[in-house]
């Protein structure tokens, strides 16, 4: 499934029309959605690879969450990476590691996730995705950064709906 969903989002990036739209739960129906210009706004001049890339990783940061397992997406983040979030109005950062302890004592539980844009510059990235973990919605930003072939989260920044 995961597959098709990669297939189906380079088949749309070469016809110019950005992939929107991912699931990554296997037992979740996956879907791609076009971009309307209002949902996601590419601003990059990315190739089809780097953008399957990048969907790799995030569909890693997602199956964590499906499986409950820190384990799964420990490739998907810089060693040093963070996570951020302003919490009553105070900014709090911290190692990516306490993302790694949620997804542990989380277990396993429904997450899906749509891109809503992106931005890549060579080897750098900016993604927004909207997401779901359980019932609670996000919009998470990420910073991502090229390590050879692979691409690596250095920076989430989340906001809960």
């Amino acid at each position: 499934m995961k597959k098709n969903i990669l297939i189906l989002a380079a088949a749309s990036i070469m016809l110019s029309i950005a992939s929107c739209g991912s699931k990554t739960s296997e037992k979740a129906d996956s879907h791609i959605v076009p971009c309307d210009n209002t949902l996601c706004e590419p601003t990059c001049n990315a190739n089809t690879e780097d953008i399957i890339a990048i969907c790799k990783t995030l569909d890693l940061y997602v199956e964590a969450a499906i499986q409950g397992d820190s384990k799964v997406a420990e490739p998907a983040f810089a060693e040093n990476a963070t996570i951020s979030h302003v919490e009553n109005g105070v900014l709090v950062c911290v190692p990516i590691k306490e993302l790694f302890t949620y997804y542990d004592a989380t277990g396993q539980q429904s997450a899906s996730y749509e891109v809503s844009q992106y931005s890549i510059a060579g080897n750098v990235a900016m993604v927004r995705i909207e997401s779901k973990f359980g019932e609670t919605e996000f919009s998470d930003m990420f910073t991502l950064a090229r390590n050879g072939k692979d691409w690596k989260i250095v920076s989430k920044v989340y906001y809960m709906k």
